[in-house]
C-alpha cells in the first residue's frame, strides 16, 4: 500500500507527495513534530531538498546504521546530513538521516538516539 510523506518549506508550507513504490510508512517509532526542530534542522532539510551541493564534505553520505536504531534496510539506503549546531567549532552532534523512501529522522546526540520527523498531522 501506499501512504503519503509530507516536507515542509522555510516559510512553513506543506506539501504532500505519494510515497515510492515499495514504501511504506514507519510506524511504531519515536517522533518530533518539525516545528519542535531547532531552525537549523530545518534549514538542513530544505538543503536536502534543494539537493547539492551540501555545506559539509560529508553531507549526503551513506549513514551505515551500525547502530541499528533505525529500520533495516540495505546499505545505501540512507544518508547523512549535517544539523548546524550553533556555537560549535566543528559539525556538532545534530544530524538528520534520510532515507530513500523519504522519510527523515532527527539526532542530537550523534547517532545515540533517532526521532522520526513529522511534517504536518
Amino acid at each position: 500500500s501506499s501512504g503519503s510523506s509530507r516536507e515542509a518549506s522555510p516559510s512553513g508550507t506543506v506539501t504532500v507527495a505519494t510515497l515510492p513504490p515499495g514504501c511504506e510508512r514507519v510506524d511504531d517509532a519515536p517522533t518530533v513534530d518539525v516545528e519542535d526542530l531547532p531552525r537549523e534542522a530545518l534549514d538542513t532539510m530544505q538543503n536536502i531538498a534543494d539537493g547539492p551541493p551540501f555545506s559539509f564534505g560529508k553531507d549526503g553520505s551513506v549513514f551505515q546504521n551500525r547502530e541499528r536504531l533505525l529500520p533495516d534496510h540495505e546499505r545505501g539506503y540512507y544518508r547523512e546530513y549535517t544539523v548546524v549546531t550553533p556555537g560549535s567549532d566543528d559539525r556538532g552532534a545534530r544530524r538528520i538521516v534520510a532515507g530513500e523512501c523519504g522519510e527523515q529522522w532527527y539526532t542530537e546526540d550523534h547517532y545515540e538516539s533517532f526521532r522520526l520527523i513529522e511534517v504536518g498531522t
